[in-house]
């Protein structure tokens, strides 16, 4: 299979019809492109229009056993490859996705229904993994000393923790993959990626630029499966895999860290949300509601960072409902490749029923509706942005995560309900705070059981930064200086003085 960058045209569909075959969709292990076992493959769907895009190889089982075979044979030399080499390979695979970016936003949109400037956005977001643990890479947080008693000497050092699952989901199909792949490059871990049945072809692109790159055989396998057990299950019971990093729902999670249990591996769980938005009275408005723009209809609302329960002070709901609804008619709906359009089709079907769903039951229980409210007509899994008021606290919108342009507004009135209400889940992932004071953010954030607070923004993953949650939101952190030590053990020699 190749790669070959198809020769521009003046329409992104044009762009498509070329790019599509050029697109691998086989199976990536030891460094060779491959049919499934048994042959199988399986569709790719346009969300836009409800047709094929094309068919990906499925993998099997046995494919799985064969993918941890290529990343347990590599270990050992991968993890003595100095770490300068591990940083160029990733520094090339950085310039590779900047290349490529016009093709990797495309197929984005083509698999997933983000707008194209919105996947545009994501390939930005998405290289800067690889830059950032370009850089990490070479930085040694080893250290040598002398215990506190004098008798011995103490060397701590790091070393990959060797071979890892890495099991990504459909909504950021680039992003999600670097995340995992550039800090597991950066301290020699081999891997086993398994994309999204839904969205594969982004990351199986992006698996042809780290082999471009440089990337030693065996080094990164990809295995995408119309059955995710049918890989995972294998390797979480093959004894040589030593972590499993996971991105999606709680419940899958939960499966996965039962799973880890077997052979005690080391876990990075990126869960579900249930992230509040609180609009305190002093909030700049203009500025809350930018914010709630980003933090909900970002990605169209598939986000599991994207604000799902808003809660505004009584003095300002008024004046801020009507602000936001003002904005949301402003929503172009439509396809992502159609130029205007700022909201995509959901993923497939059953998430159009799944929002559907939660509207009917808020307005059921007596929430107005604002804007919005209803399915587009038409082909595609469409779903018109949507703004209640009103939404009583048992109102399914308010306790499970939406994932669509739904915004559930209830309000409040002392600083007290609003930490209660948006601390009362489960989850613990990201949560947005409005206010004009900073130390009264600060103070209020320091409340919250969130790992992730915006703070007068609506946006704010960083690869700099670490993201994960708390409660049932997961564990472990991804970017940042943390990152790549969920990639690491820790080893501590003591040596006589």
């Amino acid at each position: 299979m190749t790669t070959t960058t198809p020769t521009t045209t003046t329409s992104p569909r044009d762009r498509a019809a070329a790019l599509l075959p050029a697109t691998p969709t086989g199976l990536l292990i030891d460094g060779s492109w491959r049919d499934a076992s048994d042959g199988g493959t399986f569709a790719v769907e346009n969300p836009a229009t409800g047709e094929t895009l094309t068919r990906v190889a499925s993998a099997t089982g046995d494919d799985a056993r064969v993918a941890i075979d290529a990343a347990a044979a590599a270990q050992a030399s991968w993890g003595a490859t100095a770490a300068r080499e591990r940083a160029e390979i990733l520094r090339r695979a950085f310039a590779l996705v900047q290349e490529r970016r016009e093709d990797l936003a495309l197929l984005m949109t083509l698999e997933m229904g983000k707008p194209l400037a919105e996947a545009r956005g994501e390939v930005t977001y998405g290289g800067e993994f690889l830059r950032w643990f370009a850089e990490q890479a070479t930085h040694d947080d080893s250290r040598y000393a002398h215990t506190p008693e004098g008798s011995l000497r103490m060397l701590v050092q790091r070393r990959p923790v060797g071979p890892c699952l890495l099991i990504t989901p459909w909504n950021f199909p680039l992003a999600m993959a670097t995340r995992k792949v550039a800090p597991a490059v950066a301290a020699g871990c081999t891997m086993v990626l398994k994309p999204a049945r839904l969205t594969p072809l982004t990351s199986l692109l992006f698996a042809q630029l780290m082999v471009e790159a440089g990337l030693p055989d065996g080094v990164l396998n990809v295995v995408p499966s119309a059955s995710a057990s049918a890989v995972s299950e294998p390797l979480m019971a093959d004894p040589r895999l030593r972590k499993v990093s996971f991105t999606g729902s709680t419940p899958v999670g939960q499966s996965l860290l039962r799973s880890a249990t077997q052979n005690v591996l080391r876990t990075s769980m990126e869960l579900g949300g249930n992230a509040p938005l609180v609009v305190f009275e002093d909030a700049d408005l203009d500025v809350a509601v930018d914010g709630a723009m980003g933090a909900k209809l970002r990605n169209g609302g598939e986000a599991c960072t994207a604000a799902n329960r808003f809660y505004v002070h009584e003095s300002v709901a008024e004046e801020f409902v009507s602000r936001l609804a003002d904005r949301f008619r402003a929503v172009v709906v439509g396809d992502g490749l159609d130029d205007g359009t700022t909201l995509g089709p959901l993923v497939e079907a059953k998430a159009v029923d799944s929002v559907a769903s939660l509207v009917d039951d808020a307005v059921a229980r007596g929430a107005q509706v604002v804007v919005g409210g209803s399915r587009v007509d038409g082909p595609g899994h469409f779903f018109q942005p949507t703004l209640l008021r009103d939404v009583p606290a048992d109102a399914r919108c308010m306790t499970e995560e939406i994932f669509g342009p739904v915004a559930p507004v209830a309000t409040f009135r002392t600083e007290d309900e609003a930490a209660e209400l948006a601390n009362s889940t489960e989850y613990g992932l990201a949560s947005y705070v409005f206010t004009k004071d900073v130390r009264r953010g600060l103070a209020f954030a320091e409340r919250l059981e969130f790992g992730l607070l915006g703070l007068n923004v609506g946006v704010i993953s960083n690869a700099a930064a670490p993201f994960g949650g708390m409660k049932q939101s997961g564990t472990g952190r991804e970017g940042g200086f943390e990152g790549i030590a969920e990639y690491q053990e820790t080893q501590y020699v003591g040596m006589p003085l």
